[in-house]
């Protein structure tokens, strides 16, 4: 078709050109905002045709559905953005025609619009193999937030699935379906998990983790044919290695291909394995359409399926239709090719930092090592699941780099690619409490290191944000630079950065806690221990700032102060309840029923079972209440029980059994003691060396209840094999033939960390003093929600400052942290028994307050594997059509 300009009657009559953009996703919502940013839809008038009932969601955090997270909080589209800027959003009704004689769109429903200006933003589709069976019913993509609606409907009364592809997307899928309570496969053709992302060491450590959770992993074969039932429903997967897979339901997640069929249709120019083909201006073959995301096939020949580049080409294609209006050719796309605008699109960092599965997985850079004579150094330990790998030129140049299980040293890595690092890739790969720490922060960055991969923000931005827009906050910066706004792996780099700026300005950093507070959690609990301010509003009228007082306080402060005073009840003299008066109404809605609040709006129990010991009676016990209330019950990582399933009316009359039968509150709810883990030791052990379960058994007496700024978990080995893993927790114990080696500030979850040895062949009485020394240092220091590990990284001297105050007492304080720990083992009282005894306090147990009797509805249960599971609602309303890759409709 040609691409001649015949006056279009619309555009005639009205005077103001047109700008149509056919696609509503993340990369077409950033188009509209860049639009929007540089003034344009003051000028044009916008059209907007969306193929999906929903406005642009981040398709990226899709999977957070499963967790808790609603559509209309994945939305990207703030309240308001459509009418504040005059776009009209045709949603539901997608772009079926493109006339480029006529340079008109028609939709599905028959709304044909002239354009100016045409922006294809169609996205991808995803790839279904060529297998038989794959239109039985069971079989689906992940794609959409409709796609997992269905999902979800059809995996209830569902017991065992298949993700084929064990790449990104693959990965979140069957971490869906194991949330849904199926056994689940992943079939991936290649001979590793992620084989773009990772290398054959990353590979393996991811699948032992992912293995490790549950899901059986196949690699190095694909599907070949799916059985299905004389209903049509699946029923097995037979794979290229002739085994077979029994299974309901089958997710395809093998890749994507660019939806580029309207750009064929109408003739535009498209790349021989697909995409639309652009210039470095996001321009296509014709001037007055352009193609941005996954759908272009861009001027380095690639097709990028990451947000970041689609993000970069929606910033490029605006300003070149910015360009073409300030140039006078009013956005008639009439611009021939050399009349580019200042920016272009010639390539991305396809640089990645995901969470799958819970696991850090990131890649940058010549992940692969694929240049001249490059050297690997390799940090791996297969028992965490973490493996590093740097590659390194031969002129000691950082090429790229894999990084699985612990990512944290992602964003400092990313920006040195290319350059000489100031410090040897071995501290940049060893853990923390694992030799010696490298120094490297962001402010050790040179000015064009892209600190926001996903806006392309350098450090010089964010500095010119600082100096030169006069940013004072975090905030501002993202405001200014969108740094930070996109998948969030930098805001911690960002806000390091930010600070430093400022200080180095003279600028004054406000690090209060909150917008109540001007001073830090740990200044806070020295003035509430010095001043004994037992309430929170006497600390809030007294000490927070002018505008805050005689106020309510805000959600971040309420629970802090909480804690702080609930730690120093003991010696204050005040009441140790959190419950009491004032103090019900700071606290977290789990504090507020003692309980965890699960998704479907019931609670959680987990009575203490110190150092995992626990008789047959109390098993029993436990049973029986799980089985009289109908609750799921589950061995934790803890050795402890968790029964789940109760309202919060049942709360009391469950707790009443078990605090007659010994069991005490298991503070799962709060920021406290949770549990210390033991093996056997050398009572049953043959390599034992210390009774480490009487010794878990009295360190979890002794600090149970125990508020601090963070949940603390500990544990105590009997030997050196470290069964019990001391090393991963807040303080660990491990038995030496001489007595016992004290470790702090490890962890596991997210960002996993090995404690750092403190002290070494303790006996019982040193071994407890320094524990509480260490104990009451970390909650008269530490920041709101900092764990033990990141205090001990962030706190100045680190582990030797530790060491010299809690080991040596240089400051003088050793006396004082006893004592106050002394106050705790002496005040201490169970939580439930003191609830239980009192019938004003039983009060609260309610679901409503106008009907205390009533039960909560909404809280509904199904069977699963002879227990039961929370029954979701999906959505209301009629049942929803589940769309196929041809467009045809299947219930």
């Amino acid at each position: 078709m040609s691409a001649s300009n015949p006056q279009n009657a619309e555009t005639a009559e009205t005077a103001v050109p047109t700008i149509v953009l056919v696609g509503h996703g993340m990369v077409g919502q950033r188009f509209l905002e860049a639009l929007a940013d540089r003034k344009v839809t003051e000028t044009a008038r916008v059209v907007v045709f969306c193929e999906e009932p929903r406005p642009a969601y981040d398709r990226v955090q899709l999977t957070s559905y499963f967790s808790g997270r609603t559509p209309d909080e994945l939305s990207l589209v703030e309240d308001g953005f459509m009418a504040r800027h005059g776009i009209e959003f045709h949603l539901g009704d997608p772009a079926q025609a493109i006339d480029r004689d006529a340079r008109t769109v028609t939709s599905r429903s028959g709304l044909t619009i002239a354009y100016d200006t045409l922006v294809l933003a169609t996205g991808s589709y995803p790839f279904v193999p060529p297998v038989p069976g794959k239109d039985s019913d069971g079989c689906f993509v992940y794609r959409t937030v409709e796609d997992l609606l269905a999902i979800e409907e059809y995996a209830k009364d569902r017991s065992s699935g298949i993700v084929v592809g064990g790449g990104l997307l693959g990965l979140e899928a069957a971490g869906a379906l194991k949330g849904l309570g199926l056994t689940t496969h992943i079939v991936e053709f290649n001979p590793r998990l992620m084989a773009i992302q990772v290398d054959e060491g990353g590979g393996a450590a991811l699948r032992r983790t992912v293995e490790d959770m549950g899901l059986i992993v196949h690699t190095g074969v694909g599907g070949k044919e799916i059985t299905a039932d004389g209903d049509g429903a699946v029923t097995a997967m037979t794979l290229s290695d002739g085994s077979s897979i029994d299974a309901d339901l089958v997710i395809f997640s093998a890749g994507v291909r660019p939806r580029d069929q309207l750009a064929r249709d109408c003739g535009l120019d498209v790349g021989e394995r697909g995409g639309i083909a652009v210039d470095e201006t996001c321009r296509t073959s014709d001037p007055a359409v352009y193609a941005i995301g996954e759908c272009a096939l861009a001027a380095d020949g690639r097709v990028y399926g990451l947000v970041a580049p689609g993000y970069e080409m929606a910033e490029v294609a605006a300003d070149a239709i910015a360009e073409d209006a300030v140039a006078g050719n009013a956005i008639t796309g009439d611009a021939i090719a050399g009349n580019t605008a200042t920016s272009g699109f010639r390539g991305a960092d396809t640089s990645t930092k995901l969470k799958l599965l819970g696991v850090d997985v990131a890649s940058f850079g010549d992940a692969h090592g694929t240049a001249d004579g490059c050297l690997d150094v390799v940090y791996s330990d297969s028992r965490t699941g973490v493996y590093k790998k740097l590659v390194v030129g031969a002129d000691g140049a950082l090429l790229g780099g894999v990084l699985v299980g612990d990512a944290e040293a992602y964003g400092m890595l990313r920006p040195l690619t290319g350059s000489v690092p100031p410090v040897s890739p071995e501290q940049l790969v060893l853990p923390a409490g694992v030799g010696a720490p490298a120094a490297l922060g962001p402010s050790a960055l040179p000015d064009e290191a892209v600190i926001c991969n996903c806006h392309n923000v350098t450090k010089g931005a964010i500095r010119s944000a600082v100096t030169d827009h006069h940013c004072t906050t975090v905030p501002e910066v993202k405001k200014c630079t969108k740094a930070g706004t996109g998948c969030g792996s930098c805001v911690k780099a960002l806000t390091s950065l930010v600070n430093d700026e400022l200080e180095a300005s003279g600028v004054s950093v406000d690090r209060g806690l909150c917008g109540c507070f001007a001073y830090t959690r740990a200044e806070l609990y020295e003035i509430v221990r010095t001043l004994r301010i037992t309430t929170y509003a006497q600390l809030l009228d007294s000490h927070g700032r002018a505008e805050a007082r005689e106020g309510d306080g805000c959600e971040v402060c309420k629970p802090a102060v909480a804690s702080i005073i609930a730690s120093l009840a003991p010696t204050l003299g005040a009441s140790g309840y959190v419950l009491d008066g004032e103090q019900a109404a700071l606290q977290d809605t789990n504090d507020h029923f003692l309980a965890n609040l699960q998704r479907n709006g019931s609670y959680s129990i987990v009575p203490r079972i110190p150092g995992g010991e626990i008789t047959p009676e109390k098993l029993i016990v436990i049973g029986e209440v799980a089985r009289d209330f109908g609750l799921y019950t589950k061995i934790t990582g803890g050795q402890r029980i968790d029964l789940f399933g109760a309202r919060v009316d049942q709360l009391p009359l469950i707790w009443t059994r078990l605090v007659e039968a010994g069991f005490e509150s298991g503070h799962a709810y709060g920021k406290a003691l949770r549990t210390v883990k033991s093996c056997v030791g050398q009572t049953w052990c043959r390599y034992g060396v210390q009774d480490s379960v009487r010794m878990a058994i009295d360190l979890e007496l002794r600090y149970r209840g125990l508020r601090s700024p963070h949940k603390l978990k500990s544990a105590v080995s009997g030997c050196a094999r470290e069964c019990a893993e001391a090393r991963g927790k807040d303080f660990g114990v491990i038995a030496t033939s001489n007595g016992w080696n004290l470790y702090v500030g490890g962890n596991g979850g997210a960002d996993p960390r090995h404690a750092d040895l403190l002290a070494q062949d303790l006996d019982d009485k040193e071994l407890i003093r320094l524990i509480d020394r260490f104990l009451m240092f970390y909650i008269r220091t530490a920041d709101r929600l900092e764990r033990t590990s990141a205090w001990l990284e962030r706190i100045e001297g680190g582990l030797d400052h530790v060491r010299e105050v809690v080991v040596e007492d240089s400051l003088g304080l050793c006396a004082e942290l006893e004592a106050m720990m002394a106050d705790h083992v002496n005040g201490y009282r169970d939580e439930w028994a003191e609830t239980l005894g009192d019938p004003e306090r039983l009060r609260r147990f309610v679901s409503f307050v106008n009907a205390p009797g009533a039960p909560d509805p909404t809280v509904k249960f199904v069977p699963e594997r002879d227990q039961v599971k929370p029954d979701l609602t999906i959505l209301s309303g009629p049942t929803l059509p589940v769309r196929t890759l041809e467009g045809t409709a299947s219930r």
